[in-house]
């Protein structure tokens, strides 16, 4: 391989991201890699009371209560099915640039695999669908179309609110006192 030809193979792949892929059905979607914190095997959670449907719960993680949604549900209405490849991913969740990045648990079936590509071989998909702003543009290969979750859009005002009050919920302020 000539030097010229090793140079130009490092800025190709620089200029791939790594991305998680799951299902919901049998659809799939991915999240951009850098956006996930953890993945972890399906935990139990507290519910939330008069919460939406999607809203699976909360868990405590590390000091700090996490709010958990459900994708499958907020997507489709229909709750991930419990197989041995559902998993809860966190996410850093920052609703904009100002915003603090908190923690946020989603449900995902079949998250168990990963994709580098391109980011620009995602394309707008010509859908203006304001009730799920979080599915981005898509990206066609030899398994059909992929569709690039954004996790900053996933939470409506009402709900980040609900599940993010301030100040933080802290573990420690649970801690009984001496």
């Amino acid at each position: 391989m000539s030097e010229i030809t090793a140079k130009r193979a490092v800025v190709k792949q620089a200029a791939h991201a790594l991305f998680l892929v799951f299902r919901i059905g049998s659809e799939r979607f991915a999240l951009r890699a850098t956006e996930v914190a953890e993945v972890l095997p399906c935990l139990p959670l507290k519910p939330i009371p008069r919460a939406p449907d999607w809203v699976a719960g909360v868990f405590a993680f590390r000091g700090a209560v996490v709010p958990v949604i459900d994708l499958s549900a907020l997507t489709f209405g229909t709750p991930a099915q419990a197989r041995t490849s559902t998993r809860l991913v966190l996410v850093d969740y920052r609703p904009d640039e100002g915003a603090e990045t908190r923690l946020l648990g989603l449900i995902l079936e079949q998250a168990t695999d990963t994709l580098r590509c391109d980011p620009k071989d995602f394309q707008p998909y010509g859908l203006d669908n304001r009730e799920a702003p979080y599915l981005g543009p898509v990206r066609k290969d030899e398994q059909g179309l992929l569709q690039w979750v954004r996790v900053s859009d996933l939470l409506d005002e009402r709900v980040r609110t609900l599940l993010y009050p301030s100040p933080p919920l802290d573990l420690m302020l649970f801690e009984a006192q001496p």
